[in-house]
């Protein structure tokens, strides 16, 4: 199966071999932020690889030394897209959504930085493996924004409300060590063995009971992330103010400043 995307061109690479489907985003450059058409280009990978029998597993990564920096909100990126920030949020849910209902495992790579909707893409996979180089990040506060992405039922379904709000109000860095120990992730790997690591695991769910895998996956995911839906729009239309406010332009230009940031908007 070769690259698929129609929107995105080459910044998405899509391969199919032996069974393992590969989406990866190839904006390294970028640390791989994402954009509402690279966005919309893997939903429609994943959902295509559900009616097709010869995937049995997906794999999300990104090309170079990080898996995803989030989206793109610079000159030519998000805020500049046809359909403005909105359609790199519904984007997001669209492939957050699309890996929850695939009826075939899905394991996502990381490899180094994953921060802001990088971290709901990463975690809306059933396995995320990640590098003991690899850091998770929800950035969105030190620019006066929120989660989004499904990130704020994914991450407080992993590791419970008190973590999740430390995570996404204090935007700290968390280690991969770290979020394996508090349940955020499934599996941390040395980074010298890690592409070995990972290649084992991917040829063990190949070889697996696809039935078994898909009727487990819709089990738990039913169980654990019923209020998914609802964080979705929560999400768009908590984001889309923020955008619109203040505090936003202040966090931009102070980043850009590289200085403090002065947020003066009250609820």
């Amino acid at each position: 199966m070769p690259n698929t995307g129609t929107r995105a061109g080459d910044q998405v690479r899509i391969n199919l071999d032996d069974g393992v489907l590969r989406i990866e985003i190839n904006r390294p450059d970028s640390l791989n932020s994402v954009t509402a058409d690279v966005l919309e280009d893997m939903a429609d990978a994943v959902e295509s690889a559900g009616a097709q029998d010869d995937v049995r597993v997906i794999v999300l990564a990104g090309a170079g030394r990080a898996f995803c920096s989030g989206a793109d909100i610079g000159g030519g990126g998000e805020l500049a897209e046809e359909g403005g920030p909105a359609a790199t949020l519904d984007g997001a849910s669209r492939l957050v959504a699309a890996v929850r209902d695939v009826p075939r495992p899905v394991v996502s790579v990381v490899q180094g930085p994953c921060a802001g909707v990088g971290v709901s893409v990463a975690l809306s996979a059933d396995l995320v493996l990640a590098s003991s180089k690899a850091f998770f990040m929800l950035a969105f506060t030190k620019i006066g924004l929120m989660p989004d992405g499904g990130a704020t039922a994914l991450v407080a379904a992993s590791m419970g409300r008190a973590k999740a709000m430390r995570m996404a109000m204090l935007a700290e860095r968390l280690p991969a060590d770290e979020a394996e120990s508090l349940g955020l992730i499934s599996h941390v790997f040395d980074a010298d063995t890690f592409d070995k690591d990972v290649e084992d695991v991917i040829a063990g769910l190949r070889t697996g009971p696809m039935v078994g895998y898909a009727r487990t996956k819709h089990a738990v995911n039913t169980a654990t992330l019923g209020e998914l839906d609802g964080a979705f729009a929560r999400e768009r239309e908590g984001q889309l103010g923020l955008l619109a406010a203040d505090d936003f332009a202040e966090g931009v230009a102070a980043f850009n400043e590289k200085r403090p940031p002065t947020f003066r908007d009250t609820p």
